[in-house]
């Protein structure tokens, strides 16, 4: 697979960012991407390793190694460097239903298992899908297929995020008439309104939902099905319905002054300014906005890092984030190695720019919000926070974080975005199909299946899942369609 030694022969090179300062003065994507040559002299660097981790897709200390769609890693790339693109590009959709979105926003567990990595950099495997995938829409190679035999199933999937996208991808491929669902004004779900537009411009969501619609595909928008009658009537009207509405249950926080007004979930905040761009380019003024306030943003994963990105966008006075725990290191550490997920410092876009802007990383490390603080009016205008340290159970041997008393520090703030990750599935949609949860909040399911408890109903994604990554998203979809599929028609070749 690619050029023998080519991994000596040629240094990893990637796309080059946009210049922070500049990029924060709009809302689009600010990658400059290697050219089909350049990018082809990256793919001869995959080594022909013994064992292409990079694929594997299992797990190995509690972690997710390599991809989990299973994608043909070294094969694609094999065929980028040979400058195969058809080829590439055929093998590239045999697992993945959404490389132009798996290309920008994935975290590329690929690359962190790749075998070059262990001792030196890894292939860049991520940007590699991207040219595969950019050139067959540029080229033509992605078209809606046409002429598909009908089965006479009908299927419906209640959400259109990357799960509910992928379900009813595979379904409809299989000729199962598929009609989705969405409560938003826009299908595309957490890739619509959860993730940015610096990150996933719109046009790319709305471009495979359309290829979507023109391969048979019935969206239906502003549809929330979250009572029981909404429920029992979807259930009555399909042979099948597949729950893919995500874990969108916002993880809160009780502490004193929470009820202050100028604290915000990050989803809402995110929504709402992506909402506005597309309708007004945020000149109507309806949007959170962060301008001219002292921010504080409480989560330490991706969501954190994107409003963070997104209040400097607005025009923040300043912006600090919170982090419960300490920095990772710079390297990885001796119980953490190769092909494990590296636990290593990596500074997030947002970060850069805020550190660029203001002159100093964002982020206090080792604390929490001990209470906010609010003015006369009942407006938040400071936090307090309190530092936390690392202390090990006796009994069981197992860390957990502790307060130190005495160590509150008061911020000026008058927003606070709370981006502390998720508890689960909403409660009204469980209740409206009447299936068990588990204990995690999400649709119970046995493990590798994707049934629910009730007949008919199945369920994938972050709802089954847990909160989690756009990639796992689609992988849930696809195994998802796989059982329904069988479930419809006592088989399946999916």
């Amino acid at each position: 697979m690619g050029m023998n030694l080519g991994f000596l022969k040629y240094a990893r090179r990637t796309s080059q960012s946009e210049e922070p300062l500049e990029r924060i003065k709009h809302f689009n994507e600010f990658h400059l991407y290697l050219s089909n040559e350049e990018q082809s002299e990256q793919a001869a660097r995959c080594m022909d390793c013994g064992v292409p981790y990079c694929q594997y897709g299992g797990t190995i200390a509690g972690k997710t190694v390599g991809c989990p769609l299973g994608n043909l890693v070294p094969e694609f790339n094999d065929l980028l460097y040979q400058g195969k693109y058809k080829a590439a590009y055929s093998r590239l959709i045999k697992t993945n239903n959404f490389p132009e979105f798996t290309s920008r926003v994935c975290p590329a567990l690929c690359e962190k298992a790749c075998t070059c990595s262990l001792d030196g950099e890894s292939v860049t495997t991520h940007e590699n899908e991207f040219a595969i995938i950019e050139s067959a829409f540029d080229s033509g190679l992605v078209k809606p297929a046409h002429d598909i035999p009908r089965t006479g199933k009908k299927v419906a999937v209640i959400g259109s995020g990357p799960a509910g996208l992928a379900a009813a991808a595979q379904l409809n491929m299989r000729g199962n008439t598929v009609h989705v669902y969405e409560r938003s004004d826009r299908p595309g779900g957490l890739l619509m309104y959860g993730i940015p537009n610096m990150k996933l411009e719109k046009q790319v969501v709305m471009r495979r939902i359309n290829l979507m619609e023109r391969e048979g595909i019935r969206f239906y928008t502003n549809k929330n099905i979250n009572t029981k009658r909404k429920a029992d009537d979807i259930v009555a009207g399909y042979d099948a319905v597949v729950l893919a509405c995500g874990a969108s249950q916002p993880r809160d926080m009780k502490v004193e002054g929470r009820d202050a007004d100028g604290i915000y979930f990050a989803v809402d905040f995110l929504t709402s300014t992506t909402k506005s761009l597309l309708d007004h380019d945020l000149r109507e003024g309806t949007y959170i906005s962060a301008k001219g306030k002292d921010v504080v943003i409480i989560g330490s994963g991706d969501t954190a890092n994107d409003c963070l990105a997104t209040a400097i966008r607005h025009g923040a006075k300043s912006v600090t984030q919170m982090q419960r725990h300490q920095r990772p290191p710079l390297d990885r550490s001796a119980d953490n190695p190769w092909p494990e997920y590296p636990n290593v410092y990596v500074p997030g876009y947002g970060q850069e720019e805020a550190a660029a802007l203001y002159g100093k990383d964002p982020s206090i490390y080792g604390a929490t919000v001990n209470r906010f603080l609010k003015d006369d009016n009942g407006k938040l205008n400071a936090v307090e926070i309190i530092r936390m340290k690392s202390v090990k159970d006796p009994k069981t041997g197992k860390s957990r974080l502790k307060a130190v008393e005495g160590s509150e520090q008061i911020l000026p703030a008058q927003m606070a975005i709370i981006a502390a990750g998720f508890t689960g599935a909403e409660n009204s949609v469980l209740k409206a199909f009447g299936v068990e949860a588990s204990g995690r909040g999400t649709v119970a399911a046995s493990d590798g299946r994707y049934a629910s408890s009730r007949d008919k109903v199945f369920a994938a994604g972050d709802m089954r899942r847990g909160a989690s990554l756009v990639v796992w998203a689609i992988k849930e979809g696809r195994e998802a369609a796989k059982e329904v599929d069988e479930f419809l028609n006592g088989y399946t070749n999916l």
